[in-house]
């Protein structure tokens, strides 16, 4: 609806409630405006939509691929939306991550964690509902920018300025965009993770990323001493998740399959199989172990299973824990892609050791022989050393080729003593076309970095901490940050106005005419920021 016809409707209900007087058609239709999403679940049902077409398009075309950066906080994520509108004029294919490693390391009531599910459930579904609060204030924030001035043209009496900037209005594109969110491995068995799923989607996840670890072993998908579960197990919790979104009406959920298999050598336990050629004995034909030849082989607590006709005794650990035979990872990676697509899963999430388009690109062309519009999520990792990865990775192309690369040191390729070489401008090359590259050739239709958000706010931090407690002093704050916010036309440099300031005194005058007080006045120090 129009804000024009709302403001008639308005009229129209205003004047069969005769106590009504003092509201305003136009506030009310103002304040509708500035509310367009009134439930977490009207913003998944809507940004599910736009997640099916984006992925509708990115099988007509791989170079438009989507893109998100990890945030911690709904500040962060309001002013990385703020900021994508400024530069790029639509967020159109640009969401937001929600990082379970994030959430442990900067969200728990416990304080910071490791990656390995132990903060509490809710932390994940509040971030999600405090990242779209912030998201709704940021285009609250925007269109009372553009009220003020449709009532300042209004006021001047200039109807063409007053008509171009109701158009702004009524054409407004929102600050909403979808959120992948991870679930980890479930937070327990199906049950606990439907219902944790539940909370997610009615906080406004429309996309919900779950992997394939054990739930009570799980591990950042960068470290060591990753356990996966056979397949049934986790295609239990992938049902337990569509069927969350089916319960609430997200019909058009979007589900991400995570595997940690390449990096994973361990399982918890043997898979259960009815014949040969199931799930369950494809899974258990990579556990790693010994030939019986005779039953003397077989000692007190042995686990034995049968393995392409023969009867093998598994290699369990210490722990009880089974082992994998040693190079079967992408084989298993892409049994596991596979078996997600073909039950319930939308997108895969492959977790590599390395940011290679050639390696990822290997496994998904193997799994796009069974499923040709397989496609990825692909997770841009801060714990990739990514200069040194694509300075090694040019080193070893150009070796290949037969090329000079003895001015290289190849473990010291980090070195800025080679940042100005034609090898160091190469790397940096094929990093920035890293993306399109995948997209292209690696049926990447998502890129993503993790946690970006939590070195950047490091490294601001440690740059400001350095100067203004060193001999620059207040300088280090005006010419570090206010005059760049400035001159960059950063909108936090009016704060008051970007924490709803200006909203608040708007809604006083609603409430109370010309008896309400307001805070931007003459003496409101913001004003030294107007018009520049």
């Amino acid at each position: 609806m129009s804000y024009a016809s709302d403001i008639h409707a308005l009229k129209s209900l205003i004047n069969e409630n005769p106590t009504w007087g003092a509201i305003k058609p136009e506030h009310a239709a103002r304040m509708r405006a500035q509310n367009k999403f009134k439930t977490g679940l009207d913003i998944a049902k809507y940004t599910a939509k736009i997640m099916r077409e984006d992925m509708a398009n990115y099988d007509k075309d791989s170079s438009q691929y989507t893109q998100s950066l990890g945030c911690w906080h709904g500040f962060i994520g309001q002013q990385k939306l703020i900021s994508i509108k400024k530069h790029f004029g639509s967020t159109k294919r640009r969401y937001l991550y929600l990082s379970g490693w994030m959430v442990a390391a900067l969200r728990s009531e416990f304080g910071p964690l490791p990656d390995q599910s132990m903060h509490e459930k809710t932390a994940v579904s509040g971030l999600i509902e405090e990242l779209y609060t912030f998201l709704r204030q940021a285009d609250s924030w925007e269109l009372n920018h553009l009220f003020r001035a449709l009532e300042d043209a209004q006021q001047a009496g200039n109807q063409a300025k007053a008509k171009e900037i109701e158009a702004q209005i009524d054409n407004h594109e929102t600050h909403i965009v979808p959120i992948i969110a991870d679930i980890d491995a479930g937070f327990g068995n199906a049950e606990a993770t439907y219902l944790l799923a539940k909370q997610m989607i009615e906080a406004g996840a429309c996309c919900i990323q779950i992997e394939n670890q054990v739930s009570d072993e799980k591990q950042c998908g960068h470290q060591d001493g990753k356990v996966t579960v056979p397949h049934a197990d986790f295609l239990a919790k992938i049902n337990a998740v569509r069927l969350a979104f089916l319960e609430l009406g997200v019909d058009d959920g979007v589900i991400v399959a995570r595997t940690d298999s390449l990096g994973a050598g361990l399982t918890k336990q043997i898979a259960v199989t009815n014949e040969p050629g199931d799930l369950g004995d494809q899974y258990n034909s990579f556990i790693d172990g010994d030939v019986i030849e005779s039953a003397s082989d077989i000692n007190n607590g042995d686990v034995v299973i049968k393995q392409n006709g023969k009867l093998v005794k598994p290699k369990r650990l210490a722990s009880g824990l089974f082992q994998f035979k040693a190079g079967s990872g992408e084989d298993r990676v892409v049994m596991d892609c596979i078996a997600s697509l073909q039950n319930g899963a939308d997108l895969l999430w492959i977790e590599t050791e390395k940011p290679h388009v050639g390696q990822i690109a290997g496994m998904v062309n193997r799994i796009r022989e069974v499923v040709p519009n397989a496609k990825l999520v692909y997770n841009n990792s801060p714990s990739f050393n990514w200069t040194l990865n694509f300075r090694q990775q040019v080193f070893d192309a150009w070796q290949a080729e037969g090329k000079d690369v003895s001015a290289y040191d190849r473990a010291k390729l980090m070195s800025a003593d080679y940042d100005n070489t034609e090898l160091a401008k190469l790397a940096d090359q094929w990093t920035a076309n890293f993306q399109r590259d995948a997209a292209r050739e690696a049926g990447i239709f998502h890129h993503l970095i993790t946690l970006p958000t939590y070195h950047t706010a490091a490294l601001s931090t440690d740059n400001l901490a350095k100067g203004y407690f060193g001999d620059e002093g207040m300088l280090a704050y005006v010419a570090g940050v206010q005059r760049k916010e400035i001159r960059q036309g950063i909108a936090t440099v009016k704060h008051q106005d970007m924490a709803g300031s200006n909203i608040g005194d708007d809604h006083k005058e609603f409430f109370a005419g010309e008896a309400a007080l307001k805070a931007g006045g003459k003496d409101n120090t913001m004003g030294q920021f107007e018009n520049i």
